[in-house]
């Protein structure tokens, strides 16, 4: 058995009508979205194989953690099959899932109390010994630890408005939504998280 079918439970069914004005995507993603909150099984099955590797791989990019972002993934979609008859199709499935994904991340930072902005600005200034690579394979590679590793000790907030902006490709105005916060503030945690990195960066 699937997580998704196991956590499937009949409820009452909804209407399927679509929002007006919406792209053949967003209106099956929609359709898909109240088929499953009416109880169709095979729907929220459908939402689960289309969307896990999406969702997962967000969790991942925020926690630095395989077994953390299996367990949040699993958390996320048990999230949402109890949220799903919420979404109304005013914005994209995807950003709306984005945004059950990241508040769902930042509840599990906050329960763990274990990124705390001021001991991850104690441990970045932290000297870090360098290291020459054998080959450009392994450069790249070491490269990639080391920005992964940068990104991990970003505050939760700065962490997101990073990750969403300039590693999924959202806009400013999508960043925000998701976020549930101002537009400003979505630039303002992006030019300090790029700010944070540079300076833990170039610390190794």
């Amino acid at each position: 058995m699937t997580t998704a079918e196991a956590i499937l439970t009949p409820t009452a069914p909804v209407s399927c009508e679509v929002p007006r004005e919406v792209t053949p995507e967003r209106a099956s993603d929609f359709a898909l979205a109240q088929r499953a909150a009416g109880g169709d099984g095979q729907a929220f099955e459908e939402l689960f194989r289309q969307y896990r590797r999406l969702v997962y791989g967000l969790c991942l990019r925020m926690t630095q953690d395989v077994a953390e972002a299996e367990d949040v993934t699993q958390e996320v979609f048990v999230l949402l099959f109890r949220k799903i008859g919420g979404f109304r199709g005013e914005a994209s499935f995807t950003t709306w899932l984005h945004r059950l994904t990241v508040n769902q991340v930042l509840m599990r930072f906050r329960k763990k109390k274990s990124r705390r902005e001021d001991a991850l600005e104690d441990d970045a200034l932290r000297p870090h010994e360098s290291v020459r690579p054998a080959s450009p394979k392994a450069a790249q590679l070491i490269d990639r630890i080391t920005l992964e590793s940068a990104i991990a000790k970003l505050p939760p907030g700065y962490r997101a408005a990073f990750i969403l902006h300039d590693v999924e490709g959202y806009e400013h105005e999508e960043v925000a939504r998701i976020l549930g916060c101002a537009v400003g503030t979505s630039k303002s945690q992006l030019h300090k998280a790029r700010t944070k990195l540079r300076k833990l960066l170039a610390a190794r």
